[in-house]
Parts: C-alpha cells; sequence; structure tokens
C-alpha cells in the first residue's frame, strides 16, 4: 500500500523549496502517512532531480518536525500530535501579535497604503476561489505586517515559526468558505493598523491564527480519516477478491 501512494505523488518541480512544498502538503492531507519511509532514490526518480538536492529537501523537512532521520538511515514521516500543533499556533499567535502591534506603531505611510491597497485587492482572489493563489497573496500580506515591526530580531523569529506551520497553514484554504473568511479577519487587522490602534492590531492578529489553527486542524485530521477510510476500503475490496 506505501508503494501505491507514493506513485500518487504530482510532481511539482525540481528546486528544493517546490519538493519541500510538496512532500510537506502529502504529508499534512496523509497521502504520506506517519512511520512511511523517504527514500532518497525514490523521491530523486519522482522529481527527476540528484540526490543531493532530496537530501536539502528532507533536512528542511526535518527542521519543520514532519519528518525524522537518524544517521545512515531512511528518512521518516513523524507523527505530529494535536498538542504539539497547536503549542506551535499558540506561540505564533503571540508573535503575530507583537508584530501587528508594532507595525500599526511604526509602519510608514508607504507601508500602510501597499498593504490596505493588497487587501482590497485580494477580494478578487476569493472571488475566483482558488487556494493556491490566495495562499501565495496570504504569505505576502504576514511578511508586510512582519516587516512593518521594523524589528529585525522578531522577523527572524517569526519568519522560522511560520517556515514550520506552512505547510499546516496552507491546508486551511481548502476548507469550504475559508477564504472569505481569512479576508475579513485580514481586514480587521488592516483596519486597526490603519488607524494606529496596536492594542486592536495585535489583538485581531492573535484572534486570526487561534482561527487559522482551528481550521488547519480540523482540514488536517479530515484529509488523514478519508484516507485512512479510503485504504480500508481496499484493503476490503482486496480480501473480498482472493476469496472468490
Amino acid at each position: 500500500m506505501k508503494q501505491a501512494r507514493r506513485k500518487k505523488v504530482v510532481r511539482a518541480g525540481t528546486t528544493v523549496e517546490q519538493m519541500v512544498r510538496a512532500i510537506a502538503d502529502m504529508i499534512v492531507t496523509g497521502s504520506i502517512q506517519p512511520g512511511e519511509k523517504l527514500e532518497e532514490i525514490a523521491l530523486a526518480a519522482r522529481f527527476d532531480v540528484s540526490r543531493t538536492p532530496v537530501r536539502e529537501a528532507l533536512r528542511e523537512l526535518g527542521a519543520m518536525g514532519l519528518v525524522e532521520r537518524e544517521p545512515n538511515r531512511s528518512a521518516v514521516v513523524t507523527t505530529v500530535t494535536e498538542a504539539y500543533l497547536h503549542s506551535m499556533f499558540e506561540v505564533m499567535a503571540e508573535l503575530e501579535g507583537i508584530c501587528a502591534g508594532l507595525s500599526a506603531e511604526r509602519m510608514t505611510v508607504e507601508e500602510r497604503t501597499a498593504l490596505d491597497i493588497d487587501h482590497r485587492s485580494s477580494i478578487r482572489l476569493v472571488q475566483s476561489g482558488s487556494p493556491e493563489d490566495y495562499s501565495a497573496y496570504n504569505t505576502e500580506f504576514h511578511n508586510r505586517i512582519y516587516r512593518g515591526a521594523h524589528n529585525d530580531h522578531l522577523l527572524e523569529l517569526v519568519t522560522q515559526t511560520r517556515a514550520r506551520l506552512a505547510p499546516f497553514r496552507r491546508a486551511q484554504f481548502r476548507l469550504s468558505g475559508r477564504l472569505s473568511k481569512s479576508f475579513e479577519e485580514h481586514g480587521r487587522i488592516v483596519t486597526a493598523i490603519l488607524r494606529g490602534d496596536g492594542e486592536a492590531a495585535g489583538r485581531a492578529a492573535r484572534e486570526h491564527v487561534s482561527i487559522v489553527s482551528d481550521a488547519s486542524a480540523v482540514f488536517a485530521a479530515h484529509e488523514v480519516e478519508h484516507h485512512q477510510h479510503e485504504e480500508g476500503h481496499a484493503m476490503g475490496f482486496k480480501a473480498a477478491a482472493s476469496d472468490r
């Protein structure tokens, strides 16, 4: 069954970043399950690259906590517990709250204008219903707020934490109605920043990430259950066929 799941991998490019994103998304959605080995040779063939970028991709996945690897052994998909995921989102919420609060106080006029224009323009992505396009915009939206805090140390911390949560944050946008809700949540953050209300901006950002945490967990749980159901159905079908 593991080999069958591996064949379903959709090739997403040849760069390390693309491989990390593709593999991480498969882990989050349950296409690749905890305990499954990630063989370098098989991944290199799948993405049509040498083993060097595969090793780098696996290293980054390890830093995200999605895989673990012992010396001279294949990388293995880890089990990301609900408690651990919640703890990461909890820290993320506080970091984003600080960024938003400082942005409300420190953003230049040009930065505020750009943030507002980009937010208003993103309604087109909501209306088109494209999770991938909105996810890309969402990353830049939050990056603007991180940079707007004008604190290099904070920028480093929040960027590193976000990188570990990226696959889970992307997953939320596949839930029905999530794009429009995200847009509304962004609107509350932007409004507070434009008013220069640091307290309200921080509160809106923390609430937003808390909602993201819940939505991401719901999607991940649903997808894992779906794949487990498919596996059980397939095994039942094989058993029934062998009895004939």
